[in-house]
């Protein structure tokens, strides 16, 4: 019996996942009629059809889709038999694949990287930065290791180690017109709170942990990312909310904006993340335990 190779397996999730060929072959660094092959040699082995073609786009058949879930599972498996292979070596020597968020990334992994592989010569460190969500679908497809991500956020099958608290404080500029005093400390007026765009686990942990209760204090203007945020902040634009792990940055110290902190519950937390019952959870807490010695 002909099985399918890992190769056209990885080939397929990918075309599952961009719903078009070409977009599919780039991502897995091939030439789309190369990749087209593997697919139609993917189909004849499983003898099924597992894509309708057209000269505009890509739909998975029923076939296909119960096939792409399979798939999933099989490579979940692979990463588990790599996994009891690199259990047996000692910590960190052998590959690692990091994945972390663009608002933990600039600041944190300046703090532990290079001390990191300065103990540990025989790792290979594999970075990777993306919004939360999409870190943790890698995560489960076996493409990363483990994930620096910020909690609370609803992930399932995983286990997770919390580093540290994160609090949030108030950045606005001097005199701003969007700022009153209120009870001794700042308060932002309506339609003012700068946040970032959708999609980014920052923008729900600011609203919760800095209670805003009121969708008639956001502005209606957002950011990319956190030095944005800084820039529209320093343009009177809005005031918003940062992240203590960043106010250490040359970015916030040269701003000029005033900081003022929060209440002590405003907070997200740290935290490493990895898939449940992987057997390299010890080298996990290991890593845990170095980050939090780097930033103590």
């Amino acid at each position: 019996m002909n099985y399918p190779t890992i190769k056209q397996l990885k080939y397929f999730i990918a075309l599952a996942e961009h719903s078009h060929f070409g977009k599919a072959a780039e991502s897995c660094f091939v030439s789309q009629s190369a990749f087209s092959v593997a697919i139609k040699e993917l189909e004849n082995i499983l003898n099924g059809r597992l894509v309708d073609r057209t000269n505009k786009s890509v739909t998975i058949t029923n076939l296909g889709k119960d096939v792409y879930q399979q798939t999933i599972i099989v490579f979940k498996e692979l990463s588990n038999l790599i996994d009891i292979t690199e259990g047996s070596k000692s910590p960190f020597s052998g590959k690692l694949a990091l994945g972390i968020i663009p608002t933990i990334a600039p600041f944190l992994l300046p703090l532990f990287v290079s001390g990191l592989q300065e103990k540990y010569r025989q790792l290979e460190l594999y970075l990777h930065e993306d919004m939360t969500l999409l870190l943790y679908d890698k995560l489960m497809k076996g493409d990363l290791d483990v994930i620096l991500v910020a909690l609370p956020y609803a992930l399932k099958n995983i286990e997770k180690e919390i580093l540290f608290r994160d609090n949030f404080h108030l950045a606005y500029q001097k005199d701003s017109k969007w700022i009153r005093k209120k009870g001794g400390k700042f308060t932002p007026n309506n339609e003012s709170v700068l946040l970032l765009e959708d999609g980014h686990c920052m923008r729900e942990h600011a609203l919760s942990a800095c209670k805003i209760k009121s969708y008639d204090a956001i502005s209606r203007y957002s950011a990319s990312s956190i030095l944005t945020l800084v820039e529209m902040v320093k343009s009177d634009i809005g005031v918003t909310y940062l992240p203590e792990i960043s106010l250490t940055s040359h970015l916030i110290k040269q701003s000029g904006l005033d900081i003022q902190a929060l209440e002590k519950d405003s907070y997200r937390e740290i935290g490493l993340v990895w898939r449940k019952g992987s057997l390299k959870a010890d080298e996990f807490h290991l890593l845990g335990k170095f980050i939090k010695n780097c930033i103590l």
